[in-house]
Protein backbone atom coordinates (compact mmCIF):
# COMPACT_ATOMS: atom_id res chain seq x y z
CA UNK A 1 0.00 0.00 0.00
CA UNK A 2 1.29 3.31 -0.86
CA UNK A 3 1.23 5.94 1.61
CA UNK A 4 0.37 9.47 0.72
CA UNK A 5 2.94 11.99 0.36
CA UNK A 6 1.18 14.18 2.60
CA UNK A 7 0.91 11.99 5.19
CA UNK A 8 4.85 10.65 5.22
CA UNK A 9 5.55 14.26 5.79
CA UNK A 10 3.67 14.89 8.91
CA UNK A 11 5.29 11.27 10.20
CA UNK A 12 8.43 12.56 9.53
CA UNK A 13 7.65 16.25 11.33
CA UNK A 14 6.59 14.46 13.95
CA UNK A 15 9.64 12.14 14.58
CA UNK A 16 11.82 15.46 14.38
CA UNK A 17 9.83 17.27 17.03
CA UNK A 18 10.04 13.92 19.38
CA UNK A 19 13.63 13.82 18.59
CA UNK A 20 14.35 17.21 19.92
CA UNK A 21 12.29 17.58 22.75
CA UNK A 22 14.52 14.91 23.92
CA UNK A 23 17.67 17.12 23.71
CA UNK A 24 16.88 19.58 26.17
CA UNK A 25 18.48 19.84 29.35
CA UNK A 26 16.83 17.48 32.60
CA UNK A 27 14.42 19.02 35.13
CA UNK A 28 15.85 18.60 38.78
CA UNK A 29 14.18 16.86 41.25
CA UNK A 30 16.91 16.33 43.62
CA UNK A 31 20.83 16.25 43.29
CA UNK A 32 21.70 13.16 42.37
CA UNK A 33 25.63 11.87 42.13
CA UNK A 34 26.93 9.84 38.79
CA UNK A 35 27.33 6.21 39.40
CA UNK A 36 29.32 5.34 36.34
CA UNK A 37 32.42 7.99 35.85
CA UNK A 38 32.17 9.88 32.90
CA UNK A 39 35.60 9.35 31.05
CA UNK A 40 38.18 12.80 31.24
CA UNK A 41 40.20 13.71 28.17
CA UNK A 42 43.34 14.52 28.31
CA UNK A 43 45.67 15.19 31.81
CA UNK A 44 44.66 18.21 33.34
CA UNK A 45 41.01 17.77 32.16
CA UNK A 46 37.93 17.43 34.19
CA UNK A 47 35.08 15.40 32.41
CA UNK A 48 33.03 17.18 29.63
CA UNK A 49 36.93 18.05 28.51
CA UNK A 50 36.77 21.73 31.01
CA UNK A 51 40.23 21.82 32.23
CA UNK A 52 40.40 21.42 36.19
CA UNK A 53 42.90 25.22 36.56
CA UNK A 54 41.09 27.16 33.35
CA UNK A 55 44.02 29.09 32.03
CA UNK A 56 41.34 32.44 31.73
CA UNK A 57 40.96 31.95 35.76
CA UNK A 58 42.84 35.55 36.16
CA UNK A 59 45.07 36.15 39.70
CA UNK A 60 41.89 37.66 41.43
CA UNK A 61 40.15 34.67 41.61
CA UNK A 62 43.72 32.85 43.08
CA UNK A 63 43.37 35.56 46.15
CA UNK A 64 39.81 35.96 46.56
CA UNK A 65 38.94 37.80 49.97
CA UNK A 66 35.95 36.80 52.06
CA UNK A 67 34.06 35.76 49.17
CA UNK A 68 30.15 35.72 48.81
CA UNK A 69 27.79 35.16 45.75
CA UNK A 70 24.83 37.26 44.88
CA UNK A 71 22.21 36.09 42.55
CA UNK A 72 19.69 38.25 40.99
CA UNK A 73 16.88 36.25 39.68
CA UNK A 74 14.93 38.65 38.03
CA UNK A 75 18.47 39.96 35.79
CA UNK A 76 19.28 36.07 35.82
CA UNK A 77 22.82 36.58 36.82
CA UNK A 78 25.16 35.33 39.28
CA UNK A 79 27.76 37.66 40.83
CA UNK A 80 31.07 36.61 42.67
CA UNK A 81 32.39 39.09 45.04
CA UNK A 82 35.91 39.52 46.75
CA UNK A 83 34.94 41.45 49.53
CA UNK A 84 33.10 44.60 47.61
CA UNK A 85 34.82 44.17 44.50
CA UNK A 86 33.10 42.56 42.04
CA UNK A 87 35.30 39.57 40.00
CA UNK A 88 32.51 37.55 37.78
CA UNK A 89 29.17 37.75 36.53
CA UNK A 90 27.92 34.36 35.33
CA UNK A 91 24.33 33.78 33.35
CA UNK A 92 22.02 31.47 35.33
CA UNK A 93 19.25 29.48 34.33
CA UNK A 94 16.57 28.60 37.58
CA UNK A 95 13.67 26.89 38.40
CA UNK A 96 11.05 26.03 35.82
CA UNK A 97 8.41 28.56 38.28
CA UNK A 98 11.18 31.38 38.55
CA UNK A 99 8.76 34.02 40.22
CA UNK A 100 8.81 34.18 43.42
CA UNK A 101 9.73 32.72 46.75
CA UNK A 102 10.38 28.89 47.16
CA UNK A 103 7.51 27.73 49.34
CA UNK A 104 7.43 24.02 49.65
CA UNK A 105 8.53 20.89 48.38
CA UNK A 106 7.77 20.68 44.29
CA UNK A 107 6.72 24.31 43.65
CA UNK A 108 9.65 24.35 41.30
CA UNK A 109 11.09 28.10 42.41
CA UNK A 110 14.32 29.10 43.35
CA UNK A 111 14.27 30.16 46.75
CA UNK A 112 15.24 33.88 47.90
CA UNK A 113 16.98 34.88 51.27
CA UNK A 114 20.26 34.52 52.65
CA UNK A 115 22.03 31.08 52.53
CA UNK A 116 25.54 29.82 52.35
CA UNK A 117 27.15 27.10 50.34
CA UNK A 118 27.09 23.86 52.75
CA UNK A 119 28.88 21.61 50.45
CA UNK A 120 30.72 21.01 47.35
CA UNK A 121 29.70 17.93 45.05
CA UNK A 122 32.29 17.01 42.70
CA UNK A 123 30.11 13.67 40.75
CA UNK A 124 27.04 15.70 40.75
CA UNK A 125 24.74 14.20 38.43
CA UNK A 126 25.18 17.86 36.51
CA UNK A 127 29.01 18.21 36.34
CA UNK A 128 29.67 20.06 39.49
CA UNK A 129 27.28 21.37 42.60
CA UNK A 130 27.45 24.03 45.39
CA UNK A 131 25.02 22.82 48.24
CA UNK A 132 22.71 25.66 49.28
CA UNK A 133 21.48 25.52 52.94
CA UNK A 134 18.02 26.37 51.98
CA UNK A 135 15.42 26.34 54.54
CA UNK A 136 17.24 28.99 55.96
CA UNK A 137 15.45 30.48 59.60
CA UNK A 138 12.67 32.76 57.69
CA UNK A 139 11.69 29.58 55.65
CA UNK A 140 11.45 27.77 58.33
CA UNK A 141 9.74 30.04 60.69
CA UNK A 142 7.00 30.97 57.79
CA UNK A 143 6.73 26.57 57.66
CA UNK A 144 5.98 26.00 60.95
CA UNK A 145 3.12 28.89 61.19
CA UNK A 146 1.79 26.95 57.79
CA UNK A 147 1.54 24.15 59.65
CA UNK A 148 3.85 22.49 56.53
CA UNK A 149 6.62 21.49 59.36
CA UNK A 150 6.39 20.07 62.83
CA UNK A 151 8.15 21.71 65.60
CA UNK A 152 11.08 19.17 66.04
CA UNK A 153 11.38 20.19 62.37
CA UNK A 154 11.80 23.32 63.01
CA UNK A 155 14.51 22.98 65.54
CA UNK A 156 16.37 21.03 63.57
CA UNK A 157 16.81 23.40 60.63
CA UNK A 158 17.61 25.89 63.18
CA UNK A 159 20.15 24.09 64.91
CA UNK A 160 21.93 23.06 61.26
CA UNK A 161 21.80 27.05 60.79
CA UNK A 162 23.55 27.95 63.58
CA UNK A 163 26.42 25.29 63.24
CA UNK A 164 26.83 26.05 59.16
CA UNK A 165 25.80 22.37 58.41
CA UNK A 166 23.14 20.54 56.11
CA UNK A 167 20.00 21.71 57.05
CA UNK A 168 17.09 18.81 57.00
CA UNK A 169 16.41 18.28 53.01
CA UNK A 170 13.54 16.08 53.59
CA UNK A 171 10.95 17.77 54.71
CA UNK A 172 7.45 19.56 52.82
CA UNK A 173 9.73 22.82 52.67
CA UNK A 174 11.87 20.92 50.14
CA UNK A 175 15.35 20.66 49.64
CA UNK A 176 18.33 20.15 47.68
CA UNK A 177 19.03 23.72 46.20
CA UNK A 178 22.34 23.63 44.58
CA UNK A 179 24.10 26.23 42.23
CA UNK A 180 25.23 23.04 39.61
CA UNK A 181 26.68 22.46 35.54
CA UNK A 182 24.32 21.53 33.04
CA UNK A 183 23.28 24.59 31.39
CA UNK A 184 22.20 28.36 31.69
CA UNK A 185 20.36 28.78 28.72
CA UNK A 186 16.38 28.69 30.26
CA UNK A 187 14.89 28.08 33.25
CA UNK A 188 14.97 24.32 33.73
CA UNK A 189 15.57 23.08 37.08
CA UNK A 190 13.10 22.65 40.10
CA UNK A 191 15.06 25.21 42.18
CA UNK A 192 18.08 25.59 41.47
CA UNK A 193 20.51 27.70 40.17
CA UNK A 194 22.14 26.45 36.71
CA UNK A 195 25.21 27.51 35.52
CA UNK A 196 26.97 27.09 31.86
CA UNK A 197 29.82 23.67 32.78
CA UNK A 198 33.15 26.16 32.17
CA UNK A 199 31.45 28.71 34.57
CA UNK A 200 30.64 26.31 37.36
CA UNK A 201 33.73 24.60 36.97
CA UNK A 202 35.81 28.08 37.51
CA UNK A 203 33.26 28.87 40.52
CA UNK A 204 33.66 25.62 41.86
CA UNK A 205 37.44 25.89 42.20
CA UNK A 206 37.53 29.10 44.30
CA UNK A 207 33.98 29.12 46.58
CA UNK A 208 34.73 27.08 49.68
CA UNK A 209 32.32 26.10 52.63
CA UNK A 210 30.59 28.42 54.44
CA UNK A 211 30.36 30.88 51.29
CA UNK A 212 27.74 33.68 52.23
CA UNK A 213 24.71 33.23 49.31
CA UNK A 214 22.28 35.88 48.86
CA UNK A 215 19.35 35.22 46.45
CA UNK A 216 17.60 37.95 45.35
CA UNK A 217 13.99 38.31 43.39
Amino acid sequence: MTIPKAALLLLVALIALTACNKLGPRSVSAERTVTQPVKSGAPGEAPRGIPREPRNAADELTTLKSPRILVKKSERKLLLFSGNKLVRTYPIGLGLSPVGDKVRQGDRRTPEGDFYIFTKNDKSAFYLSLGVSYPNAAHAERGLRDGLITKEQYLAIMQALRTGTAPPQNTRLGGDIYIHGNGAGSDWTWGCVALDDRDIRELFNVIPVGTPVRIQP
